[in-house]
Protein backbone atom coordinates (compact mmCIF):
# COMPACT_ATOMS: atom_id res chain seq x y z
CA UNK A 1 0.00 0.00 0.00
CA UNK A 2 1.37 3.35 -0.51
CA UNK A 3 1.66 6.06 1.07
CA UNK A 4 0.42 9.75 0.52
CA UNK A 5 4.19 11.13 -0.55
CA UNK A 6 5.02 7.89 -2.54
CA UNK A 7 1.57 8.49 -4.79
CA UNK A 8 2.56 11.63 -5.39
CA UNK A 9 6.09 10.91 -6.14
CA UNK A 10 5.02 8.13 -8.27
CA UNK A 11 2.44 10.25 -10.35
CA UNK A 12 5.42 12.76 -11.15
CA UNK A 13 7.41 9.64 -12.85
CA UNK A 14 3.86 8.27 -13.95
CA UNK A 15 4.01 10.12 -17.38
CA UNK A 16 7.42 8.88 -18.26
CA UNK A 17 6.76 5.08 -17.74
CA UNK A 18 3.57 5.68 -19.93
CA UNK A 19 5.74 7.17 -22.25
CA UNK A 20 8.22 3.99 -22.53
CA UNK A 21 5.04 2.35 -24.00
CA UNK A 22 3.63 2.38 -27.37
CA UNK A 23 1.40 -0.28 -27.99
CA UNK A 24 -2.26 0.35 -27.11
CA UNK A 25 -3.24 -2.98 -25.32
CA UNK A 26 0.16 -3.35 -23.44
CA UNK A 27 -0.10 0.46 -22.20
CA UNK A 28 -3.76 -0.32 -21.00
CA UNK A 29 -3.04 -3.01 -18.86
CA UNK A 30 0.10 -0.87 -17.03
CA UNK A 31 -2.19 1.74 -16.84
CA UNK A 32 -5.00 -0.59 -15.16
CA UNK A 33 -2.31 -1.59 -12.98
CA UNK A 34 -0.63 1.53 -11.65
CA UNK A 35 -4.23 2.74 -10.89
CA UNK A 36 -4.96 0.05 -8.78
CA UNK A 37 -1.77 0.62 -6.79
CA UNK A 38 -2.56 3.77 -6.69
CA UNK A 39 -5.47 3.68 -5.04
CA UNK A 40 -5.03 0.39 -3.16
CA UNK A 41 -7.74 -1.03 -5.53
CA UNK A 42 -8.63 -5.02 -5.62
CA UNK A 43 -9.78 -4.40 -9.03
CA UNK A 44 -10.77 -2.49 -11.96
CA UNK A 45 -11.81 -2.16 -15.49
CA UNK A 46 -10.49 -0.01 -18.77
CA UNK A 47 -13.53 1.07 -21.16
CA UNK A 48 -12.28 2.82 -24.45
CA UNK A 49 -14.92 4.63 -26.45
CA UNK A 50 -15.66 3.80 -29.86
CA UNK A 51 -18.60 6.52 -31.50
CA UNK A 52 -21.22 6.27 -29.32
CA UNK A 53 -20.19 3.04 -27.00
CA UNK A 54 -17.93 2.13 -24.82
CA UNK A 55 -15.69 -0.97 -25.69
CA UNK A 56 -14.98 -3.62 -22.27
CA UNK A 57 -11.31 -3.32 -22.98
CA UNK A 58 -9.28 -4.75 -19.77
CA UNK A 59 -10.18 -6.04 -16.40
CA UNK A 60 -8.03 -7.15 -13.18
CA UNK A 61 -8.99 -8.33 -10.19
CA UNK A 62 -6.61 -9.91 -7.37
CA UNK A 63 -9.60 -11.83 -5.44
CA UNK A 64 -10.39 -13.64 -8.28
CA UNK A 65 -6.71 -13.82 -9.77
CA UNK A 66 -5.89 -15.57 -6.07
CA UNK A 67 -8.41 -18.64 -7.27
CA UNK A 68 -6.14 -19.55 -10.17
CA UNK A 69 -3.80 -22.07 -10.44
CA UNK A 70 0.00 -20.19 -10.70
CA UNK A 71 0.56 -18.39 -14.15
CA UNK A 72 -2.97 -18.54 -15.18
CA UNK A 73 -4.65 -15.60 -16.23
CA UNK A 74 -8.31 -14.46 -16.07
CA UNK A 75 -10.56 -14.85 -18.94
CA UNK A 76 -13.22 -12.44 -19.27
CA UNK A 77 -15.90 -11.65 -21.86
CA UNK A 78 -15.55 -8.60 -24.12
CA UNK A 79 -18.95 -6.49 -24.42
CA UNK A 80 -19.91 -2.82 -25.23
CA UNK A 81 -22.38 -0.58 -23.49
CA UNK A 82 -24.19 2.76 -24.55
CA UNK A 83 -22.18 6.32 -23.90
CA UNK A 84 -25.62 6.90 -22.17
CA UNK A 85 -26.70 7.49 -18.20
CA UNK A 86 -28.21 4.50 -17.23
CA UNK A 87 -24.70 2.61 -15.93
CA UNK A 88 -21.99 4.27 -14.26
CA UNK A 89 -19.36 3.85 -17.08
CA UNK A 90 -21.90 5.15 -19.62
CA UNK A 91 -23.06 8.50 -17.07
CA UNK A 92 -19.37 8.87 -16.78
CA UNK A 93 -18.71 8.72 -20.27
CA UNK A 94 -22.02 11.53 -21.04
CA UNK A 95 -21.30 14.03 -18.54
CA UNK A 96 -17.13 13.58 -18.52
CA UNK A 97 -17.24 14.14 -14.54
CA UNK A 98 -16.16 11.07 -12.18
CA UNK A 99 -17.99 9.38 -9.62
CA UNK A 100 -17.28 7.98 -6.62
CA UNK A 101 -19.67 5.49 -5.08
CA UNK A 102 -18.98 4.20 -1.37
CA UNK A 103 -21.56 1.19 -1.92
CA UNK A 104 -23.00 0.24 -5.09
CA UNK A 105 -25.74 -1.89 -3.67
CA UNK A 106 -26.72 0.82 -1.98
CA UNK A 107 -27.52 3.51 -5.19
CA UNK A 108 -30.80 5.33 -4.75
CA UNK A 109 -33.41 4.23 -7.27
CA UNK A 110 -33.84 8.29 -8.38
CA UNK A 111 -30.46 7.99 -9.71
CA UNK A 112 -30.02 7.78 -13.70
CA UNK A 113 -27.46 5.35 -13.45
CA UNK A 114 -27.32 1.93 -11.63
CA UNK A 115 -25.13 -0.95 -11.03
CA UNK A 116 -25.36 -4.31 -13.38
CA UNK A 117 -25.16 -7.45 -10.55
CA UNK A 118 -24.56 -9.63 -13.75
CA UNK A 119 -21.03 -9.98 -12.68
CA UNK A 120 -20.85 -10.59 -9.25
CA UNK A 121 -23.69 -13.01 -9.98
CA UNK A 122 -21.56 -15.37 -12.53
CA UNK A 123 -18.34 -14.18 -10.70
CA UNK A 124 -19.01 -15.08 -7.07
CA UNK A 125 -17.76 -11.34 -6.49
CA UNK A 126 -18.57 -8.90 -4.51
CA UNK A 127 -18.56 -5.11 -6.12
CA UNK A 128 -19.12 -2.30 -3.44
CA UNK A 129 -16.89 0.78 -3.75
CA UNK A 130 -16.23 2.25 -7.31
CA UNK A 131 -14.49 5.14 -8.23
CA UNK A 132 -15.00 5.61 -12.16
CA UNK A 133 -13.10 8.53 -13.84
CA UNK A 134 -12.83 9.79 -17.47
CA UNK A 135 -10.05 9.83 -19.87
CA UNK A 136 -10.18 12.77 -21.74
CA UNK A 137 -7.35 14.40 -24.56
CA UNK A 138 -6.26 17.31 -24.56
CA UNK A 139 -9.22 18.80 -26.54
CA UNK A 140 -11.76 17.44 -23.78
CA UNK A 141 -12.93 14.80 -26.08
CA UNK A 142 -13.56 11.68 -23.96
CA UNK A 143 -11.10 8.41 -25.18
CA UNK A 144 -12.51 5.99 -22.91
CA UNK A 145 -13.12 5.20 -18.76
CA UNK A 146 -11.21 4.14 -15.96
CA UNK A 147 -12.65 2.25 -13.18
CA UNK A 148 -11.15 1.40 -10.02
CA UNK A 149 -13.10 -1.14 -7.67
CA UNK A 150 -12.88 -2.03 -3.96
CA UNK A 151 -10.23 0.18 -2.40
CA UNK A 152 -8.81 -1.76 0.61
CA UNK A 153 -7.36 -0.28 3.99
CA UNK A 154 -3.94 -1.76 5.18
CA UNK A 155 -5.68 -4.86 6.70
CA UNK A 156 -7.08 -5.86 2.96
CA UNK A 157 -10.98 -4.60 4.43
CA UNK A 158 -13.14 -3.29 1.74
CA UNK A 159 -13.35 0.44 2.12
CA UNK A 160 -14.83 3.59 0.44
CA UNK A 161 -12.87 5.77 -1.85
CA UNK A 162 -11.67 8.74 0.04
CA UNK A 163 -12.31 12.48 -1.50
CA UNK A 164 -8.49 13.16 -1.38
CA UNK A 165 -7.90 9.84 -2.95
CA UNK A 166 -10.29 10.94 -5.76
CA UNK A 167 -8.77 14.26 -6.39
CA UNK A 168 -5.07 12.19 -6.63
CA UNK A 169 -6.84 9.74 -9.45
CA UNK A 170 -7.78 12.44 -11.25
CA UNK A 171 -4.26 13.71 -11.78
CA UNK A 172 -3.52 9.99 -12.78
CA UNK A 173 -6.25 9.99 -15.09
CA UNK A 174 -4.79 13.28 -16.66
CA UNK A 175 -1.46 11.77 -17.51
CA UNK A 176 -2.74 8.53 -18.37
CA UNK A 177 -5.10 9.95 -21.02
CA UNK A 178 -2.02 11.86 -22.60
CA UNK A 179 -0.32 8.29 -22.93
CA UNK A 180 -3.32 6.66 -24.22
CA UNK A 181 -3.81 9.07 -27.14
CA UNK A 182 -0.71 8.81 -28.34
CA UNK A 183 -0.86 4.80 -28.10
CA UNK A 184 -3.97 5.32 -30.22
CA UNK A 185 -2.26 7.08 -32.67
CA UNK A 186 0.12 4.87 -32.74
CA UNK A 187 -2.17 1.86 -33.29
CA UNK A 188 -3.75 4.36 -35.91
CA UNK A 189 -0.62 4.34 -38.20
CA UNK A 190 0.54 0.25 -38.14
CA UNK A 191 -3.48 -0.02 -38.95
CA UNK A 192 -2.92 2.29 -41.77
CA UNK A 193 -0.08 0.02 -43.09
CA UNK A 194 -2.00 -3.04 -42.32
CA UNK A 195 -4.84 -1.62 -45.19
CA UNK A 196 -2.54 -0.59 -47.13
CA UNK A 197 -2.06 -4.60 -47.39
CA UNK A 198 -5.55 -5.00 -47.10
CA UNK A 199 -6.18 -3.66 -50.39
CA UNK A 200 -3.75 -5.88 -51.88
CA UNK A 201 -4.47 -8.76 -50.37
CA UNK A 202 -8.15 -9.03 -48.20
CA UNK A 203 -7.02 -11.50 -45.65
CA UNK A 204 -4.74 -8.67 -43.68
CA UNK A 205 -7.42 -7.06 -42.00
CA UNK A 206 -7.46 -4.90 -38.65
CA UNK A 207 -8.92 -7.83 -36.47
CA UNK A 208 -6.39 -10.36 -38.04
CA UNK A 209 -3.17 -8.63 -37.22
CA UNK A 210 -4.35 -7.65 -33.84
CA UNK A 211 -5.24 -11.67 -32.86
CA UNK A 212 -2.25 -12.78 -34.36
CA UNK A 213 -0.74 -9.74 -32.09
CA UNK A 214 -2.24 -11.22 -28.94
CA UNK A 215 -1.97 -14.70 -29.69
CA UNK A 216 2.00 -14.27 -29.87
CA UNK A 217 2.39 -11.76 -26.91
CA UNK A 218 0.69 -14.33 -24.87
CA UNK A 219 2.97 -17.56 -26.15
CA UNK A 220 5.74 -15.34 -25.47
CA UNK A 221 4.90 -14.27 -21.98
CA UNK A 222 4.59 -18.06 -21.10
CA UNK A 223 8.04 -18.68 -22.79
CA UNK A 224 9.78 -16.35 -21.12
CA UNK A 225 8.67 -16.90 -17.55
CA UNK A 226 9.27 -20.90 -18.47
CA UNK A 227 13.34 -19.76 -19.23
CA UNK A 228 12.84 -17.25 -16.04
CA UNK A 229 13.42 -14.05 -18.12
CA UNK A 230 12.86 -10.80 -15.81
CA UNK A 231 10.27 -9.28 -15.65
CA UNK A 232 11.24 -5.71 -16.86
CA UNK A 233 12.55 -7.34 -20.07
CA UNK A 234 9.47 -9.49 -20.44
CA UNK A 235 7.27 -6.32 -20.43
CA UNK A 236 9.41 -4.51 -22.66
CA UNK A 237 9.29 -7.58 -25.12
CA UNK A 238 6.07 -7.73 -25.41
CA UNK A 239 5.31 -4.09 -26.17
CA UNK A 240 7.87 -4.44 -28.95
CA UNK A 241 6.63 -7.99 -30.12
CA UNK A 242 3.07 -6.67 -30.35
CA UNK A 243 3.83 -4.22 -32.48
CA UNK A 244 6.28 -6.17 -34.84
CA UNK A 245 3.61 -9.10 -35.08
CA UNK A 246 0.77 -6.61 -36.06
CA UNK A 247 3.29 -6.19 -39.32
CA UNK A 248 4.32 -9.74 -40.30
CA UNK A 249 2.83 -9.47 -43.35
CA UNK A 250 3.25 -5.69 -44.53
CA UNK A 251 5.76 -6.59 -47.15
CA UNK A 252 2.79 -7.66 -49.61
CA UNK A 253 2.23 -3.85 -50.40
CA UNK A 254 4.94 -5.07 -52.79
CA UNK A 255 3.08 -8.46 -54.52
CA UNK A 256 1.03 -7.90 -57.30
CA UNK A 257 -2.69 -7.94 -57.44
CA UNK A 258 -2.72 -10.56 -59.94
CA UNK A 259 -0.70 -13.35 -57.14
CA UNK A 260 -2.22 -11.65 -54.26
CA UNK A 261 -5.35 -12.03 -55.55
CA UNK A 262 -5.79 -14.71 -57.95
CA UNK A 263 -8.75 -17.10 -57.47
CA UNK A 264 -6.84 -20.08 -58.31
CA UNK A 265 -3.93 -22.39 -56.99
CA UNK A 266 -0.79 -20.34 -58.06
CA UNK A 267 2.28 -21.63 -60.40
CA UNK A 268 5.60 -22.52 -58.98
CA UNK A 269 6.79 -18.75 -60.51
CA UNK A 270 4.36 -17.38 -59.36
CA UNK A 271 4.35 -18.93 -55.51
CA UNK A 272 8.24 -17.59 -55.79
CA UNK A 273 7.22 -14.18 -56.73
CA UNK A 274 4.77 -14.12 -53.27
CA UNK A 275 7.57 -15.57 -51.12
CA UNK A 276 9.48 -12.33 -51.57
CA UNK A 277 7.06 -10.71 -49.34
CA UNK A 278 8.78 -11.53 -46.11
CA UNK A 279 11.81 -10.36 -47.75
CA UNK A 280 10.02 -6.92 -49.16
CA UNK A 281 8.53 -6.90 -45.59
CA UNK A 282 11.90 -6.94 -44.29
CA UNK A 283 13.44 -4.50 -46.14
CA UNK A 284 11.01 -1.96 -44.70
CA UNK A 285 12.43 -2.03 -41.58
CA UNK A 286 16.68 -1.87 -43.17
CA UNK A 287 17.22 1.59 -41.69
CA UNK A 288 16.52 0.49 -37.38
CA UNK A 289 16.24 3.20 -35.24
CA UNK A 290 14.60 0.89 -32.58
CA UNK A 291 13.95 -2.44 -31.20
CA UNK A 292 10.76 -2.31 -32.40
CA UNK A 293 12.63 -1.63 -36.29
CA UNK A 294 14.61 -4.78 -35.53
CA UNK A 295 11.86 -6.80 -34.11
CA UNK A 296 9.41 -5.94 -36.72
CA UNK A 297 11.80 -6.82 -39.30
CA UNK A 298 12.81 -10.05 -37.51
CA UNK A 299 9.23 -11.25 -37.73
CA UNK A 300 8.57 -10.01 -41.55
CA UNK A 301 11.73 -12.36 -42.46
CA UNK A 302 10.88 -15.16 -40.52
CA UNK A 303 7.44 -15.82 -39.84
CA UNK A 304 6.83 -18.24 -43.31
CA UNK A 305 10.60 -20.30 -41.97
CA UNK A 306 9.66 -24.39 -40.54
CA UNK A 307 11.07 -25.98 -37.81
CA UNK A 308 11.74 -28.74 -39.91
CA UNK A 309 13.97 -26.31 -42.19
CA UNK A 310 11.07 -26.06 -45.17
CA UNK A 311 10.14 -22.80 -44.93
CA UNK A 312 11.06 -19.96 -46.58
CA UNK A 313 12.75 -17.74 -47.36
CA UNK A 314 15.60 -19.41 -45.38
CA UNK A 315 19.20 -18.37 -45.19
CA UNK A 316 19.42 -15.33 -46.94
CA UNK A 317 20.62 -11.99 -46.83
CA UNK A 318 17.45 -9.52 -47.00
CA UNK A 319 19.55 -6.91 -48.55
CA UNK A 320 20.60 -8.31 -51.31
CA UNK A 321 18.16 -11.14 -52.06
CA UNK A 322 20.73 -13.26 -52.47
CA UNK A 323 21.83 -16.68 -50.46
CA UNK A 324 24.17 -16.69 -47.63
CA UNK A 325 27.37 -18.18 -47.66
CA UNK A 326 27.59 -21.91 -46.33
CA UNK A 327 24.23 -21.81 -46.25
CA UNK A 328 23.37 -22.80 -50.06
CA UNK A 329 21.86 -26.32 -50.81
CA UNK A 330 22.12 -28.52 -53.85
CA UNK A 331 19.91 -26.82 -55.85
CA UNK A 332 21.75 -23.42 -55.27
CA UNK A 333 18.83 -21.84 -53.32
CA UNK A 334 19.36 -20.63 -49.86
CA UNK A 335 18.55 -23.47 -47.14
CA UNK A 336 15.62 -23.33 -45.05
CA UNK A 337 16.31 -21.90 -41.28
CA UNK A 338 15.61 -24.90 -38.94
CA UNK A 339 14.93 -25.18 -35.32
CA UNK A 340 16.41 -22.54 -33.35
CA UNK A 341 18.37 -20.95 -36.45
CA UNK A 342 14.78 -19.04 -36.57
CA UNK A 343 14.76 -16.51 -34.19
CA UNK A 344 11.97 -16.69 -31.00
CA UNK A 345 9.75 -13.88 -32.59
CA UNK A 346 8.88 -15.91 -36.23
CA UNK A 347 8.83 -19.02 -34.46
CA UNK A 348 5.81 -17.26 -32.11
CA UNK A 349 4.55 -15.21 -34.87
CA UNK A 350 4.54 -18.60 -37.22
CA UNK A 351 2.20 -20.59 -35.08
CA UNK A 352 0.01 -17.46 -34.07
CA UNK A 353 -0.81 -16.44 -37.96
CA UNK A 354 -1.60 -20.12 -38.78
CA UNK A 355 -3.74 -20.68 -35.72
CA UNK A 356 -5.75 -17.42 -36.48
CA UNK A 357 -5.63 -18.52 -40.56
CA UNK A 358 -6.78 -22.13 -39.70
CA UNK A 359 -9.90 -20.68 -37.13
CA UNK A 360 -11.16 -17.28 -39.46
CA UNK A 361 -13.69 -18.09 -42.03
CA UNK A 362 -13.08 -16.36 -45.42
CA UNK A 363 -14.35 -15.76 -48.80
CA UNK A 364 -12.54 -19.03 -49.85
CA UNK A 365 -13.38 -21.48 -47.09
CA UNK A 366 -14.85 -22.02 -43.91
CA UNK A 367 -13.51 -22.01 -40.42
CA UNK A 368 -12.43 -25.18 -39.16
CA UNK A 369 -13.59 -26.76 -36.44
CA UNK A 370 -11.84 -26.78 -32.84
CA UNK A 371 -11.50 -30.27 -32.80
CA UNK A 372 -9.45 -30.11 -36.37
CA UNK A 373 -7.32 -26.97 -35.36
CA UNK A 374 -6.31 -28.87 -32.72
CA UNK A 375 -5.67 -31.67 -34.54
CA UNK A 376 -3.37 -30.01 -37.39
CA UNK A 377 -1.42 -27.75 -34.71
CA UNK A 378 -0.83 -30.88 -32.75
CA UNK A 379 0.57 -33.02 -35.53
CA UNK A 380 2.44 -30.35 -37.13
CA UNK A 381 4.55 -30.14 -33.76
CA UNK A 382 8.25 -30.40 -34.65
CA UNK A 383 7.56 -30.16 -38.60
CA UNK A 384 5.80 -26.73 -39.20
CA UNK A 385 5.96 -25.46 -35.87
CA UNK A 386 8.54 -25.20 -32.28
CA UNK A 387 7.45 -28.19 -30.47
CA UNK A 388 8.15 -26.23 -26.89
CA UNK A 389 5.58 -23.46 -28.41
CA UNK A 390 3.06 -25.76 -29.44
CA UNK A 391 3.01 -27.02 -25.92
CA UNK A 392 2.64 -23.69 -24.24
CA UNK A 393 -0.04 -22.80 -27.13
CA UNK A 394 -2.04 -25.72 -26.09
CA UNK A 395 -1.79 -24.40 -22.22
CA UNK A 396 -2.92 -21.61 -22.69
CA UNK A 397 -5.50 -22.32 -25.39
CA UNK A 398 -8.80 -20.98 -23.46
CA UNK A 399 -6.92 -17.44 -23.43
CA UNK A 400 -6.32 -17.27 -27.07
CA UNK A 401 -9.55 -17.91 -28.02
CA UNK A 402 -10.87 -15.07 -25.43
CA UNK A 403 -8.09 -13.00 -27.64
CA UNK A 404 -9.70 -14.02 -30.49
CA UNK A 405 -13.22 -13.29 -29.62
CA UNK A 406 -11.96 -10.29 -28.36
CA UNK A 407 -10.96 -9.18 -32.03
CA UNK A 408 -13.43 -10.84 -33.77
CA UNK A 409 -14.06 -9.55 -37.64
CA UNK A 410 -17.08 -7.87 -36.88
CA UNK A 411 -14.80 -5.31 -35.02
Amino acid sequence: MLTEQEKLDSLTRLGIELSQINDLDILMERVLTRARQFANADAGSIYIRQHEELNFSYTQNDTLQKKLPKGEKLIYSTFKIPVDTRSIAGYVASTGEPLNIDDVYRLEATLPYSFSKQFDEASGYKTRSVLTLPLKNSNRAMLGILQIINAQDAEGRIIAFRRQEERVMYHFASVAAVALERAQMTRALILRMIRMAEMRDPRETGSHVNRVAGFAVEIYEQWAMKHHVDPKTIDKTRDVLRMAAMLHDVGKVATSDLILKKPARLSVDEYEVMKQHTIQGARLFLQQQSDFDEAAGVVALNHHERWDGQGYPGHIDFRTGKPIEGFIGADGCARGKQGREIPLFGRIVALADVFDALSTKRSYKEAWDEKHIRAQIERNAGSHFDPELVEIFFSRYEMLRSIQKRYSEEE
